[in-house]
C-alpha cells in the first residue's frame, strides 16, 4: 500500500519497511499506546513550540497550508505535520520549513520502531512519534499540525495545550471507524462526526470552527465546555463573507480585507478565514493583518484542484487545462462541482479512480452531471472500486459518455482521440477521485511536492 510508500535511499527503505508491517491493531482504538510511546521517549510532545491543531473532514490539510503561509509570511520558522503523503513519506514532516531529510527520517523511525516493539504500535503512532521527536530537537516559532483521523482518537491528540486548536468542514467519511455504535456517543452520524472531531478540544485552548448544523453546533459546544475550551464559532464569534472581490473578515478584534487565495474553489476562502480566525483567537504567536494576506495569496496545496504543469502526461494533450483533486467523499464532491460549474473551462473530460471502501455512487452522483466524459481507471497498489461499476454510476448520474482504461496514459489517449475526431479542443481534464491515484499522477508527471 502507498501509506507506507518507498524511498530511493536504503537506511530510509529499511525502516519504511518496517513500517509497512504495521496497521490499526484489530479491536483496538484509543491513545493508550500512544501515551506510553511518548513517554518512553522522554515526551517530545512536551517540548514543542506553539502549536496549532486542525481537524475536519475536508478543508483540514487546506487549513494547515494557510497556517503555515502566514506564519512564514511573518518571518516565523514553522513545523509542520499533515497526511497523508502524496509521492514521498517525507511529506508528512516539515521541519522548520524543509521537508525532513532522509537521514533524519530514517534515524526517528528508527529510534522509535526499536523503543516502541513491544507495544505493536500502529503506522499512525509510529509517524507521529516521530513526527514529534524532530520537532522537539529542532528549534522553531510554531508547529502546524493535521489531525489524520477523527480527532478524539487521532495519534496526534496528545498535546496538553495547543495555542489553539481549529476544525474545519464536518461530513461523513472513514465511517468504519468513526461511526461504531459507541456507549454515550451520539446516534445522528453528523453529530457523530462532530462528536469526534471535537475531542482534540483542551482546556485554556481556543477551540475555533466553522459553523454547523444546528445540532451539530450544540454538540460541540457541549463537548468544548466539558473540555474547558473557550469556543469561537463562525457566525457567532467571528465573521467571513467570501465573494469574488475578496474575503471580509470580521471579530471582537476588528475587520479585515482579505484577498481570495489562489488555490481554485470558494470553499478555499472558507479555510483561509478559519486559519485568521485561529491566528486572531490566540495570544502566543503574533501575525500581522498584512502577513495573513499574504499568506492568504501565497499558500499552495497539492491535489486539491490543482492544475497541473508540463510534464509527461499532460503534454500527451498540451491544449487541456489539467485539474488534479483527490477528494474522494460527498462533502468534497459538492466543492468539486461548484468549481466545475463556475470556473472549469468547458468541456470536462474526467478521469476517475476510487477506492473501493468509498461511497462511489454518491460522490459520482455530485459531480457527473458536470462531465462531458468519464474515463474509469485502476488505482496501482489499491483495492478499488471496479471500473465498469464506476463508469455505470456516472452514466446514470448523467455523464453523457463514459469509457474504461488500464492506465492515466491510456485515459488521456482516449480523451485525445476525441479531439481528433472533431469533438472538442479546448477545455478541461479532470483527475479525480483519489489521494492514492493524485499521487501516482504527481509522480508520473514530474510535479513532486517539496
Amino acid at each position: 500500500m502507498k501509506d507506507f510508500a518507498s524511498s530511493g535511499d536504503p537506511e530510509v527503505q529499511a525502516q519504511l519497511d518496517r513500517l509497512s508491517a504495521l496497521s490499526l491493531p484489530q479491536g483496538r482504538i484509543g491513545l493508550e499506546v500512544i501515551h506510553e510511546l511518548l513517554e518512553r521517549l522522554g515526551h517530545p510532545e512536551r517540548k514543542l513550540p506553539p502549536v496549532f491543531h486542525v481537524a475536519g473532514t475536508n478543508g483540514k490539510g487546506s487549513t494547515c497550508a494557510y497556517l503555515r503561509a502566514m506564519l512564514e509570511a511573518e518571518g516565523l520558522s514553522v513545523h509542520v505535520a499533515t497526511k497523508p503523503h502524496l509521492v514521498r513519506y517525507n511529506e508528512r514532516i516539515r521541519v522548520a520549513g524543509e521537508l525532513i531529510s532522509d537521514s533524519m527520517l530514517a534515524g526517528l523511525l528508527k529510534e522509535v520502531l526499536d523503543i516502541s516493539a513491544d507495544l505493536g504500535p500502529s503506522f499512525f503512532e509510529v509517524t507521529t512519534a516521530a513526527t514529534f521527536l524532530a520537532f522537539s530537537r529542532i528549534p522553531a516559532d510554531a508547529c502546524v499540525i493535521e489531525v489524520g483521523l477523527g480527532g478524539r482518537f487521532d495519534a496526534t491528540n496528545v498535546m496538553e495545550c495547543p495555542a489553539a486548536c481549529g476544525i474545519a468542514s464536518l461530513g461523513v467519511d472513514h465511517e468504519q471507524f468513526l461511526l461504531t455504535p459507541e456507549e454515550g456517543a451520539p446516534e445522528d452520524p453528523m453529530v457523530r462526526i462532530a462528536f469526534e472531531k471535537v475531542g482534540i478540544a483542551r482546556a485554556g485552548s481556543p477551540l475555533v470552527t466553522q459553523n454547523y448544523r444546528a445540532d451539530m453546533a450544540a454538540e460541540i459546544e457541549k463537548r468544548a465546555g466539558i473540555a474547558g475550551a473557550p469556543l469561537h464559532m463562525r457566525g457567532r464569534d467571528w465573521w467571513a463573507d467570501v465573494s469574488d472581490s475578496g474575503i471580509a473578515y470580521r471579530d471582537g478584534h476588528g475587520e479585515l480585507a482579505l484577498p481570495l487565495p489562489q488555490m481554485p474553489g470558494s470553499h478555499q476562502g472558507d479555510n483561509a478565514a478559519l486559519a485568521v480566525a485561529m491566528l486572531r483567537h490566540q495570544g502566543e504567536v503574533t501575525v500581522s493583518p498584512t502577513s495573513m494576506a499574504e499568506g492568504i495569496r501565497s499558500a499552495v496545496w497539492p491535489a486539491r484542484l490543482q492544475v497541473l504543469g508540463d510534464g509527461p502526461l499532460t503534454l500527451l494533450l498540451p491544449d487541456r487545462t489539467f485539474l488534479l483533486d483527490g477528494g474522494h467523499n460527498p462533502d468534497a464532491a459538492l466543492a468539486m462541482a461548484q468549481y466545475l460549474a463556475t470556473r472549469a473551462p468547458k468541456p470536462v473530460d474526467a478521469i476517475v479512480g476510487m477506492l473501493s471502501a468509498k461511497d462511489a455512487r454518491t460522490t459520482l452522483g455530485i459531480i457527473a452531471p458536470h462531465l462531458d466524459t468519464l474515463t474509469a481507471i485502476p488505482i496501482e497498489g489499491s483495492e478499488y472500486h471496479p471500473l465498469a461499476d464506476l463508469a455505470a454510476m456516472a452514466e446514470a448520474a448523467g455523464t453523457p459518455k463514459v469509457h474504461t482504461a488500464d492506465s492515466i496514459e491510456d485515459a488521456i489517449r482516449w480523451i485525445g482521440g476525441l479531439q481528433q475526431g472533431g469533438e472538442r479542443r479546448e477545455g478541461t481534464v479532470l483527475i479525480a477521485g483519489s489521494l492514492y491515484l493524485a499521487g501516482n499522477v504527481l509522480r508520473a508527471n514530474g510535479d513532486i511536492p517539496d
